[in-house]
């Protein structure tokens, strides 16, 4: 797949050569995840959609691929100091594991409204929490104590160029799988997922579009697109608790740049979207992971006539880290 594109010479934190790396980097240990269809779900959509399963993934999310390459592109010297980072709770997790694989420790600031399954989650996979509070201010300030404390080396969730090539590996299933594809929606946060996924897409088909769906309540990628800078809202305010982070510098010029357009929806079509994801594809996806879903089926998106051709579309169900307490303690009243 040496594909050359016009994008690769832009000078951003990966490019296809680094995502191919990464992909036999993490072979070993991360799964080429499914691509799931739905008639029923086509027919509600006007459109064809193929759902690349990341709920799947170790850890039940994207992370693994960029945290597992992080971990094995350290050397044996800054490796044995450990690692650590701060997350809302799936990149906590797949860190975790990854450093659980290769043998060091993993030092995980979480803030504490992180739903406790994602808690749950890091303390399986070995890593030691931290506490923070929610705020981004708080979670760096904590992390950068633990790495002045320990020797750590900071493993960001998004803006780090082997996390951003990790998950572009993304792409390079995705297309394999369905090569046809015209365009590929996909969650946006801090922008790690859509930039990785972008850079190898657009580098292989330069035709493709790239468009990324955020909550209406943690609309900054939106704001930051029309402003042509990074936009940082004073507070977000969404079901999705994994798209609550900002763009980074290492992000920002593969949005700017890449990214045709961001689509933005309310939380109840997010939930809409997993309760679809349930009773039809029979996967449990969390609030995160089914934005995309909740965006082709958005009215905004339908009656966008500038969007009419798009009709084969990739769809990243990006993890199903979902707290299910709620759901049981109904059952037991």
């Amino acid at each position: 797949m040496n594909v050359e594109s016009p994008n690769e010479k832009k000078e951003y934190a990966a490019d296809l050569s680094s995502i191919q790396e990464a992909r036999i980097r993490i072979q070993p240990f991360a799964h080429q995840t499914p691509v799931l269809t739905s008639e029923s779900i086509n027919a509600a959509s006007g459109k064809q959609l193929f759902f690349k399963c990341e709920c799947f993934q170790k850890g039940g999310t994207f992370k693994f691929r960029g945290a597992c390459n992080a971990i094995y592109s350290l050397d044996d010297e800054q490796a044995a100091k450990g690692v650590v980072t701060h997350s809302s709770g799936n990149h906590a997790a797949a860190l975790s594991l990854a450093a659980k694989l290769r043998g060091i420790p993993a030092y995980i600031v979480i803030p504490e409204n992180a739903p406790k399954c994602k808690v749950e989650n890091v303390i399986r996979y070995g890593g030691q929490v931290i506490r923070s509070k929610a705020t981004i201010q708080s979670r760096e300030m904590v992390a950068s104590k633990v790495m002045q404390e320990t020797g750590a080396l900071l493993i960001h969730p998004y803006n780090d160029g082997r996390i951003i090539s990790g998950q572009g590996t993304i792409s390079l299933e995705l297309l394999e799988q369905v090569p046809q594809l015209d365009t590929l929606i996909v969650p946006i946060s801090g922008g790690g997922l859509i930039s990785g996924i972008s850079v190898a897409a657009k580098a292989i088909n330069p035709a493709i579009r790239i468009f990324a769906a955020e909550p209406k309540g943690a609309n900054d990628a939106a704001l930051s697109k029309a402003a042509g800078e990074i936009v940082i809202l004073a507070e977000t305010n969404t079901v999705a608790d994994g798209l609550r982070a900002f763009l980074g510098d290492l992000t920002w010029p593969i949005v700017r740049d890449l990214v045709d357009d961001i689509i933005t929806v309310e939380d109840s079509e997010i939930v809409e979207a997993m309760r679809l994801c349930l009773e039809i594809l029979k996967v449990v996806v969390e609030p995160s992971g089914a934005i995309g879903l909740a965006a082709v089926l958005s009215d905004s998106f339908k009656q966008n006539p500038s969007w009419k051709d798009c009709n084969r579309i990739g769809i990243i169900l990006s993890g199903g880290n979902v707290d299910l307490g709620m759901l049981w303690n109904s059952y037991e009243k």
